[in-house]
């Protein structure tokens, strides 16, 4: 129902749908533009991570000719080829204002109108000066970011620029001729990428805490909901011959008695002093119904306990608790064994109940979340439009499909490359939700019967990774896994992944595939490189593990090099066995032991770059010999080799290892396939002829 008497428009009727210029789902209502309180958009396709009542265009607080000024705006926006706007000369582009911009329009149209009736300004805009629009922006200049104030100025300018379509006219003239929002909010032109890395401690223990949910939690989860479903099912409506059924349940030795985890009767204990003894352990509801009686009856519960048969029904159980046969939760007989922070092991879980398995779910929903967006650098929007089914294969590694938003009207299917870790992540996600197409959704859980289980009326992401880490810290005594404290939320994940694999080669172009970044320039454009940049957070801990790990490929090397194995083939492997003559005669003066040896082979700093298709020598310090530096002009402040020009088999400073001779041939073989075929150009076939020279050569010199 209308909220308030609407106004007559001097173009669109009032039994006039709002929805024209958008696919629409068969059988959803579409508002009209009489209607004054609110639109609800459903009749368009929602944004999986967009809530219901965020896909609705709010006129509360706007009255009379502001209601209705509201509306105009919110019905041109949304059908910007309409034929009467275009009737009036205001000719906009033809896709129409998502829905979302439509309700921060109408959002930032009641601040203005609430000014207004604060400052005594008359409801025609046509009355209004320069200066009271441009009161308006400075007043919001003081509360709000510049980047806010944008906004502002654009709605606005928006108010002159419709106004032939409003009814009694807008704003007479445009308060900042030649002058853009940005520059009218001061707000500098600078394409740094804001968002912030997530702090490499809080980093690296989220990725673990989730992945351990994922991989060793997960099965037990998975189990415990499939019982808890399966007993629920199976129970029956009537609690008939209960002594029965308890004398029946207790002759099996292999069943046991649910009790409640320690927490609950932690609670218990805190809010009823003293309690209910012994009794309060046993989880008589779900005991029930392990004996096939439906929870709703009762059977055992104090409310009927009262009764002669359901007392000695209790006191047999309770006997049996006395003599061994509970268990905490009930579900499960075994978890999967944790190191705690005390040094001991222990199960994960103290014992999964119903309504643990509830509580779990919600969490390892969260934890697939974040294995997904740590790790694929998916947008939000692109992850929550995982759909069930949506792992292929894709140029011959594993990839997601999903919808790709961003810029992209027509909304297509894309791919993203993902690693194991982040497939069975998905498929868990996908285990756990009860939504019929979407990984992701808000319906999670043990529950049955169709009843909601979470929380939540709708998944949030950014709530469901804050209350990921809060579980895990909560529970760090039991699982051994703790979070340091740090801001983390959905949209961090995409900009830390981008930023640790920037130092690998041809990183820019892999990242503006990985990243959906379009640009007509080497697949990447300038948000990629901010993307990028690197953190001083990071910037240590990146290079003492490159370092780490060099040092332990160096030293396997040496090891080669004693045991007299060929450690690799090339100039830069004489040069590195020259070095480790000399850290072996060093040691043999020293009358040194091996770890000694290892101690001057990491003193001895021997420069190495770690690569697929070779090792690189190269010395910062005498690069004399580096073909990739021939005829260039390196870059200002450059340091090191240029990987992308590197060329294995001519460079002074190349290795090849044992472990690079299959790639090589690989690629012989691959050479050798395009020669064979009778169409290429001639100048096509000798450039691939000189390359297979190169890679003959190269194997020559391995094999020899």
């Amino acid at each position: 129902m209308a909220a308030v008497t609407p106004l007559p428009s001097s173009l669109f009727a009032d039994d006039e749908p709002v929805l024209q210029s958008q696919p629409l789902i068969d059988g959803v209502e579409v508002p009209v533009f009489g209607r004054t309180d609110m639109w609800s958009c459903v009749a368009t396709r929602k944004p999986a991570n967009v809530s219901t009542s965020a896909w609705r265009a709010y006129f509360a607080g706007l009255e009379g000719v502001w209601n209705l000024r509201a509306r105009e705006v919110a019905m041109v926006l949304l059908n910007p080829r309409h034929p009467a706007v275009l009737g009036t000369g205001i000719n906009r582009r033809a896709r129409p204002a998502s829905v979302s911009t439509v309700c921060q329009t109408m959002f930032l149209l009641r601040h203005l109108a609430a000014w207004a009736a604060q400052r005594g300004l008359p409801a025609d805009l046509a009355q209004w000066q320069d200066d009271d629009i441009r009161a308006w922006i400075d007043h919001r200049r003081g509360e709000a970011s510049a980047s806010r104030v944008v906004s502002y100025v654009s709605v606005a300018r928006l108010l002159h620029q419709l106004s032939p379509v409003l009814t009694g006219g807008g704003l007479a003239r445009d308060p900042w001729p030649g002058q853009s929002a940005r520059q009218v909010a001061e707000l500098p032109a600078d394409r740094a990428v804001r968002t912030p890395n997530i702090d490499p401690q809080v980093w690296h223990a989220l990725v673990k805490a989730a992945w351990t949910y994922v991989h060793t939690f997960g099965p037990d989860i998975l189990r415990a909901r499939a019982r808890a479903i399966q007993v629920e099912q199976a129970a029956v409506k009537t609690a008939a011959g209960l002594e029965d059924l308890v004398d029946q349940y207790l002759a099996d030795p292999n069943n046991t008695i649910p009790l409640h985890p320690p927490r609950y009767l932690a609670y218990c204990e805190q809010h009823q002093p003293g309690g209910l003894g012994s009794e309060l352990e046993v989880n008589w509801s779900f005991l029930g119904v392990l004996m096939g009686i439906r929870r709703e009856q009762r059977a055992l519960t104090t409310i009927t306990g009262y009764r002669s048969h359901v007392t000695r029904a209790r006191a047999k159980i309770l006997q049996a608790v006395r003599e061994g046969r509970g268990r905490s939760g009930g579900l499960l007989d075994s978890y999967a064994l944790v190191t705690r922070p005390d040094g001991s092991t222990g199960p994960w879980h103290p014992g999964l109940s119903p309504r643990g398995v509830r509580e779990e779910c919600v969490t390892l929903r969260g934890a697939c979340y974040v294995m997904v967006a740590a790790l694929s650098m998916m947008r939000d929007s692109e992850i929550r439009e995982i759909t069930r089914g949506s792992i292929v294969q894709y140029y011959g590694a594993p990839a997601v499909t999903s919808m790709k938003r961003k810029h992209d009207p027509n909304q297509p299917r894309e791919h993203w490359w993902i690693i194991e870790p982040v497939a069975e992540a998905i498929a868990v996600a996908a285990a756990i939700s009860r939504h019929a197409d979407l990984v992701f959704s808000s319906d999670v859980g043990g529950g049955v019967n169709g009843e909601s289980v979470d929380t939540d009326a709708n998944f949030k992401s950014g709530q469901a990774v804050n209350r990921f880490i809060e579980r895990i810290n909560r529970r760090s005594d039991f699982t051994g896994l703790t979070i340091p404290e740090g801001h983390v939320a959905p949209h961090m994940f995409r900009k830390t992944m981008a930023m640790l694999t920037a130092t690998e080669p041809s990183a820019e172009i892999a990242l503006g595939l990985q990243l959906k970044h379009a640009a007509t320039r080497a697949l990447a454009n300038r948000s990629t490189q901010g993307y990028t940049a690197t953190d001083t957070a990071w910037a240590k801990l990146l290079d003492s593990a490159v370092d780490d790990i060099r040092f332990t490929r160096l030293r396997e090397f040496y090891d080669d090099y004693h045991s007299g194995k060929a450690i690799g083939f090339g100039p830069g492997a004489e040069r590195m066995t020259a070095a480790f003559d000399t850290v072996r005669r060093t040691a043999q003066a020293r009358q040194g032991d091996a770890r000694v040896e290892y101690d001057i082979l990491r003193k001895t700093r021997i420069s190495i770059r770690l690569g697929k298709l070779n090792h690189c020598m190269f010395d910062e310090n005498s690069p004399t010999g580096a073909k990739c530096l021939e005829n260039v002009i390196l870059p200002e402040g450059h340091r090191g080799p240029l990987i992308d020009r590197c060329q294995p088999g001519r460079c002074a400073n190349s290795v090849i290892g044992r472990e690079h001779l299959p790639i090589w041939k690989a690629e012989q073989n691959s050479l050798l396939a395009l020669l064979d075929q009778p169409k290429i150009a001639p100048c096509r076939r000798t450039a691939l002829q000189h390359q297979l020279d190169d890679v003959k050569a190269v194997i020559r010199k391995a094999e020899s």
